[in-house]
Order: structure tokens, then C-alpha cells, then sequence
């Protein structure tokens, strides 16, 4: 027979295997012995917690021929069938392959015709969460109102992606994390049963770099076990899955807290060319300085570490490190774990925490200067704050009335200085508009949509400045924004630097921006139209009209009226 993976032969057949949710677990053996199990579930958690492992043996309980029971039997016909997946009526399906609205229909079209073989007809649809809109729609009123002989186990590790009409109509449990002791006395049971030889400190840096799924932590020791020559040892894992050894992580510290920066880049640079993973060298290290402050605080805990065995060189660590340095420290690799998320060169991030975590190390030298001030330093600093206590003292017996009477004169000038924020350049919006085409303005409209979008891509702030505007009027190398209110004039200089180099870049010449309230712009735009209209106007004759002439146009009109001079 060919070889199976751990987490395959151990998958759970009964409750009682389901590690770390008894919570779940033992609401749903209750309801299978009283029989009042619903006819929809939803079970949401992180990867490998159990959550299919669960639905199957929900479904060998209530189809158990020795049912009502707490468990499964794993004996009888309808617990093997289902086990093996010879029984047609528990269906496993996969949403992310499966999730189109045919397929929901073929279900929905099924789930009328009673099972063949067993009482309950169970599907168990694995990765809700990727049924299309269309899919949840078609599964929403079989959902509600199901045959009695159905049911539906829904799982995901996304339920925020799940209609709420689809949540409302389920039962929801929500599988928890493992902890990293429960990950461990189960691991330690399994190698017990295969015979294989694994170190408890080894178990222990699988259950850790597992972070809480039991599939995981078995696949990782698959992995070390097959790495491994006789026995799994603690160095198998580190190689399998990348971690940094304690001594490794001790020495680094070490270095840091004597703020030797040389050692601690070279320490650094070896594990990196050792073929470490960044990303878990930090993770390793945050957690070994959490163990080293929780140690401090209370180290009759010992069972609350996570990576860090407390060794005779860890507990003279411990006592060593002050609790803000550490505090500090782990403040820093934070930050550097979030930026190399988003780079190339974790490296250097991580070379630069380093640097900045052994500035640190100055922190208490200043504290300790500051309290040896000179004792004439200290008069000094006590008179003149007593003289500044008795000015305090004289100003709050001084009447309110002189108080309010200067806030009132001062704001009639607060007022007017808002109001004269921003000068509107009144002579350059006039030049522009002299100068100013049609053209000129349709071609900046029709390109105004797809600059604002470049603009929120390359500078977020200075397209916020600009989301209100609407050109105006545009020139050769200039345009007239128009804004609803005077403070976004103001806010759109702030950026004006920007804005003119992405219009460039985005134009291909230079182009100045000129902002302008809307009100003004309209009040200098009627200005405009009538100096035009004026200018437009024939001249007035310089000579009045003949009277003789006038009363005979009045007479015939201009049509038939010929005037002849002399």
C-alpha cells in the first residue's frame, strides 16, 4: 500500500479527536442524543482547525444505525460507507471549483428525492465563501426551508465574504486557533502510535511555526521526519521550516543589549546567507523577547512560553534586560515586520531595526545625566517658576470683563484674517482670460477625468485638494480652477507643486493652476461678458439725425425712404 500523509491517516473519526474545540464538539454531540439538530450549520475558522473533519463525523453521528449517539460507531455499514465515501447521500463539495449557479441548481434540484441509504441526506460544501452571487441566490430559499431529510454543513475561513441572508439562516460556529500545547500533547500521542522518535523540543518548534492548525503542524513533521536520520531533533525542524535557533536568537540579543552593532549585522548576515527566512528570523525573534519579558514578570509560568525553553543561559538573559528595553525592542521589529511586507530587500529593513534598536541602549545613559543636575540648576528652575505662579495668580484676579472685551476685539480680526486667507489674483484671472480659448478649455476638460485619476494614483493628498474643482477658463499655459468655498483655494496651493508637474507630465507644456471661489468667479465672469458686449456695440453716430429725415422714416419706413445729398 502505498504511503499516506500523518494528517491522513490521523484525520479525526470521532469528536473526542477534534483537538482544541470542545466548545463545538460538545454542542453538537447534545444535539445529535436529544435529536434537535438544525438543518443548516456554518463553521468558519482558520486553515486546518477542523472544520470539515467535523461536518463528516456530525454526519456519521446522525446517520449512525445505533443513533441517537455521542459518537459515531465507526463500526457499523452507514458510518464505514460514509467514512470511505461510498454513500452517495453525503455529498463533499468543492465551492471553489464548484460555484457557479448550475451547480447549485443541480443541488437544489436534488435535495427533494429522499436518501437512499442513510436517514439524512448531508451536504457539506467546503470554501463557501467562493459561490458567486448568483450561486448564493439560488442556494438561499432551499437554505431556508430545506426536506426534513436534509442537511447543510457550510465551512469557510472567510464567513465576512458570506451574504448575511446566507449567516442568518445557519447555525454558526467559529473553530478557534490550537493552542501550541494542545498541537503538542496531540502530536506526541501520533508519533507514540507510529513509533517514531521525536524530541519534545522539536514538537515544540513544529506546534510553533504550525500558528495554530493541526493539519499544518502534522504536515511539518511529516516533512522533519522524513529530513530526519533516527531521531527528529529540534535542528531537523529548524532546517525543514526555516526558524532560528534559541542559542542563535540568545546571541543576537545579546549583542544588541551590549550595543554592538558590528557582531549583530554579522550575526545577521550569516543567517541570511544560511538560507533563513526573513520574515520567520523576526517572527522568531518577537516571540523569544516575549518570552523573555513574560518570564520576568512571572517565572513560575513557565507552560505560557511559546519559543523559548527556559535554559540556565535564557534565565540569565532574562535577569540582565531591563522590561522597557525589551518592550522598546519588540516596538521596532513590529515595524520592521510590517515594511517587509512590502519590499524586495527584506534585508535591510532588517539591518536598519537592528541599527535603531542598538540607539536604544542610550536611553538610560540621559536618564541617569538628567537626575545629576547641579543643585544651583535646580534653584534656578524653582524661582522661575515661582515668579510664573504669581504672574498666573495675578491675571485670574483681574476682572472677566477685560478678559471677554479683548476676545472680542481680537475677533473681528480673527474673522477678518480668515476671510483675507487667500488673495484672489484678480489681474492674472483677467490676463487669462484675455488669452484664453475655447479650444484651449474643451481640450483640459476632456483630459480633466483621466489626470484626477493619475493624480490619486501618484499624490492621494493632492488629488483630495482637487476633488471639488471644475476649470474655468484655460489659456496656452494657464487655467482658472474654480472652487465651491476660499479655504480650498488656500488647500490647493499647499500642493500646487505637485499638481503642476503631473498637469505637465500629463499635458506635455507647462501649464500654472489659478485657483478661485466660485462666487467670485462668477462675478468677475459677468464683468467680463459685458466689457465684451460693450466693446462689441457700433460706435454712436457723433451727429444727431436730421428731424426731416426722422419724421419721414417714421412715415415710410426704411424700406422706401431714399436719401440723396447734395
Amino acid at each position: 500500500m502505498s504511503y499516506q500523509a500523518l494528517y491522513r491517516v490521523w484525520r479525526p473519526k470521532n469528536f473526542s479527536d477534534v483537538v482544541g474545540q470542545t466548545h463545538i464538539t460538545r454542542t453538537l454531540q447534545n444535539a445529535t442524543v436529544q435529536n434537535k439538530f438544525s438543518h443548516a450549520y456554518l463553521f468558519s475558522g482558520p486553515r486546518g482547525t477542523g472544520k470539515t473533519s467535523a461536518a463528516k463525523i456530525f454526519a456519521k453521528a446522525v446517520n449512525c444505525e445505533r443513533s441517537p449517539v455521542k459518537e459515531p460507531c465507526n463500526e457499523c455499514s452507514a458510518c464505514l460507507g460514509i467514512q470511505d465515501g461510498s454513500i452517495s447521500d453525503v455529498i463533499e463539495i468543492d465551492a471553489a471549483s464548484n460555484n457557479g449557479v448550475e451547480q447549485i441548481r443541480d443541488i437544489r434540484d436534488k435535495v427533494k428525492y429522499a436518501p437512499s441509504s442513510v436517514p439524512y441526506k448531508v451536504y457539506i460544501v467546503d470554501e463557501v465563501h467562493m459561490l458567486s452571487i448568483g450561486a448564493f441566490n439560488a442556494l438561499l430559499k432551499t437554505l431556508e426551508e430545506p426536506p426534513k431529510h436534509v442537511i447543510f454543513i457550510l465551512a469557510t475561513t472567510e464567513p465576512h465574504k458570506i451574504p448575511l441572508t446566507i449567516i442568518s439562516r445557519c447555525q454558526r460556529f467559529d473553530f478557534k486557533r490550537i493552542s501550541q500545547g494542545a498541537l503538542v500533547e496531540r502530536m506526541e500521542y501520533i508519533v507514540d502510535r507510529e513509533q517514531i522518535g521525536v524530541t519534545r523540543e522539536a514538537l515544540e518548534a513544529v506546534a510553533l511555526s504550525a500558528e495554530g492548525g493541526m493539519r499544518d503542524a502534522l504536515s511539518l513533521l511529516d516533512q522533519a521526519i522524513s529530513y530526519s536520520e533516527d531521531q527528529v531533533a529540534i535542528d531537523d525542524v529548524l532546517a525543514v521550516t526555516g526558524s532560528v535557533s534559541q542559542q542563535k536568537l540568545a546571541t543576537i540579543v545579546e549583542t544588541l543589549q551590549r550595543n554592538e552593532v558590528k557582531e549583530t549585522l554579522q550575526h545577521v548576515d550569516s543567517l541570511i546567507q544560511e538560507g533563513k527566512d526573513p520574515g520567520r528570523f523576526i517572527f522568531d525573534l518577537i516571540y523569544y523577547l516575549r518570552d523573555l519579558l513574560l518570564y520576568q514578570s512571572a517565572p513560575g509560568l513557565e507552560d505560557i512560553l511559546e519559543r523559548a525553553i527556559p535554559d540556565e543561559a535564557f534565565k540569565q538573559l532574562s535577569s540582565s534586560i531591563t522590561a522597557d528595553w525589551i518592550q522598546q525592542t519588540i516596538s521596532v521589529l513590529n515595524q520592521c515586520q510590517q515594511e517587509m511586507k512590502w519590499t524586495n530587500s527584506p534585508k535591510v529593513f532588517i539591518e536598519i531595526a537592528m541599527l535603531n534598536i542598538c540607539e536604544i541602549q542610550g536611553i538610560p545613559k540621559l536618564a541617569a545625566q538628567s537626575s545629576s543636575v547641579e543643585p544651583e540648576s535646580v534653584q534656578k528652575l524653582q524661582q522661575q517658576v515661582e515668579a510664573l505662579e504669581k504672574r498666573l495668580a495675578t491675571i485670574q484676579q483681574q476682572p472677566a470683563a477685560a478678559a471677554t472685551s479683548a476676545q472680542e476685539q481680537k475677533r473681528p480680526q480673527q474673522r477678518a484674517n480668515r476671510k483675507n486667507s487667500y488673495k484672489i489674483p484678480f489681474e492674472r484671472i483677467r490676463h487669462v482670460m484675455n488669452e484664453a480659448s475655447k479650444q484651449d478649455l474643451q481640450t483640459i476638460k476632456n483630459q480633466w477625468a483621466s489626470f484626477m485619476d493619475s493624480l490619486r494614483q501618484t499624490s492621494p493628498p493632492a488629488h483630495a485638494r482637487l476633488m471639488n474643482s471644475t476649470p474655468r477658463a484655460a489659456s496656452d499655459n494657464a487655467i482658472v480652477l474654480s472652487f465651491k468655498y476660499e479655504i480650498h483655494c488656500s488647500l490647493a496651493l499647499e500642493n500646487q507643486a505637485i499638481i503642476q508637474q503631473q498637469l505637465a507630465e500629463f499635458m506635455g507644456k507647462e501649464i500654472t493652476i489659478i485657483p478661485i471661489p466660485e462666487t467670485n468667479w462668477q462675478e468677475l465672469r459677468e464683468e467680463y461678458v459685458q466689457k465684451q458686449r460693450q466693446q462689441d456695440q457700433p460706435e454712436e453716430e457723433s451727429q444727431q439725425e436730421d428731424p426731416l429725415i426722422a419724421e419721414a422714416r417714421k412715415l415710410v419706413g426704411d424700406e422706401l425712404l431714399d436719401i440723396q445729398e447734395d
